[in-house]
Order: structure tokens, then sequence, then C-alpha cells
């Protein structure tokens, strides 16, 4: 998929992560894009929803195999803003996601070149491919925004 595609539904996702501020959830959004088409877009809602599965890549999952009709998401390429962590990062792997491609990176917290590599680790049954730091500056300062007014500064 060309780089254009990647910043096209990379923004996308940013959208999704806006789509949070007003429930006060953290600004992680996430697009899965199977073939050119949409198949599930999603943000963050462990508050609103009082789940602490409830990250932005896992409600998009579940939305995707719902539509897709399976879950194993053959072909697909996941669009997420932050760096996924690893409980997202093994839901990647497990839904047989074929491309990840994230904005800003995460050394707190990623699992998928940060910390660890989950996504591309041999010893797992599947493999995808990962892109990171695409449209990073914008993810970073949506971040920064929330945190920043969530501190009152």
């Amino acid at each position: 998929m060309p780089e254009a595609d990647d910043e096209r539904y990379m923004r996308m996702a940013l959208l999704e992560a806006e789509a949070a501020f007003p429930q006060g959830e953290v600004p992680v959004g996430c697009v899965v894009v199977r073939d050119g088409q949409v198949l599930a877009r999603a943000h963050n809602l462990r508050e609103t929803l009082k789940d602490p599965t409830a990250h932005a890549e896992i409600l998009a999952l579940r939305q995707a195999a719902e539509r897709y009709g399976a879950w194993h998401l053959d072909g697909t390429t996941v669009y997420v803003t932050v760096e996924p962590c690893c409980m997202c990062a093994g839901s990647l792997v497990n839904a047989r996601v074929e491309r990840l491609v994230y904005g800003v990176a995460d050394p707190k917290s990623g699992a998928c070149e940060s910390l660890f590599a989950i996504p591309e680790d041999e010893r797992l049954n599947h493999r995808l491919g990962v892109r990171g730091g695409v449209l990073a500056p914008e993810a970073l300062a949506l971040l920064r925004r929330f945190f920043r007014e969530r501190r009152g500064r």
C-alpha cells in the first residue's frame, strides 16, 4: 500500500482519536482497512464503558470481524495513532492482521517496537508487518493537548 494511503487512513484514525476528547478518553483512534474499504473505526472507551479492554484497537477489531464475518482478518491493515500495548499487539497477531501502521511510539508500553516486537516475534504462529511514525507529530500533539487540558494547564 502506498505511503499516501497510509497517511490518508491515519488521518481517519486521528479523527477517531479526536472523538475521544468529549468523553474524557485518552485520544487514541484506530481504523481497520481491507482492499481500500474501511471495515471499522473506533477510539478508546475505557472510561465510558468502565472496561480495561476497551482500547481503540480491540473495539475496532471486534467491529471489523463482525462486518467481515470472520475473526480471521487476513489482508487487513490496522491504523492506530499510538503504538499498541501488549494486549492490542497480541490481538492483532491473533486476528491474523496483515499489517500495522501506527503514529507515535509509546516508550512506556508500546509492544510493537518500543518495549517488545510482538507482531514480528518468530515464536508466534502469525506475524505482521509494522510501520511506525506515520503522522507521529499530529498524534503526539493530540496526546499532549489531552494531558495538558486534563492537568488544567
